[in-house]
């Protein structure tokens, strides 16, 4: 049984939607918002990387870019070293719109967390810090030892 009973994923979902509501005023949907936070982080990217990301096929990747040029978020230049390639780019609205974005996601965590102890809110903060490293280790090694400990799970069952 799952200890946690996915309630770090339902949380970030939450905290996800609150910040997603301020964009919805911007007619920014979530799956856009998303594109926007991975263009952010990684400047030039591909329409395929993106398609691979967020798990969406490339058709799709190109209408929502075109929607996010549209509205001035983003900028697609031509790949000097692939011309049926675009590099995708955010504009300086979009920088303002994600700052924004995460500082209210942030805000939604602060909210969160409001009235809990300091050694609770301490304790939390690094159990949590561990399941992060832990995650981002085991994703970096491309989930083998996930895998393995999977298959031994499932003999088990």
């Amino acid at each position: 049984m799952d200890a946690t009973n996915r309630y770090i994923s339902k949380i970030a979902r939450a905290a996800q939607r609150c910040a997603a509501h301020s964009l919805a005023d911007l007619g920014v949907g979530p799956t856009e918002r998303e594109c926007l936070v991975r263009v952010r982080r990684n400047p030039g990217t591909s329409q395929m990387y993106l398609s691979e990301q967020l798990n969406i096929d490339r058709a799709a990747v190109a209408r929502m870019l075109a929607n996010l040029e549209k509205k001035g978020l983003v900028i697609r230049e031509p790949d000097e070293n692939d011309k049926r390639a675009n590099k995708v780019y955010v504009t300086d609205l979009a920088q303002e719109i994600i700052q924004s974005d995460l500082g209210g996601e942030s805000m939604f965590y602060e909210w969160l967390t409001d009235g809990m102890e300091e050694e609770e809110l301490a304790r939390f903060a690094d159990t949590l810090s561990r399941l992060a490293q832990k995650a981002r280790n085991e994703r970096m090694a491309q989930f083998v030892n996930f895998t393995k400990w999977a298959q031994d799970h499932r003999e088990e069952v």
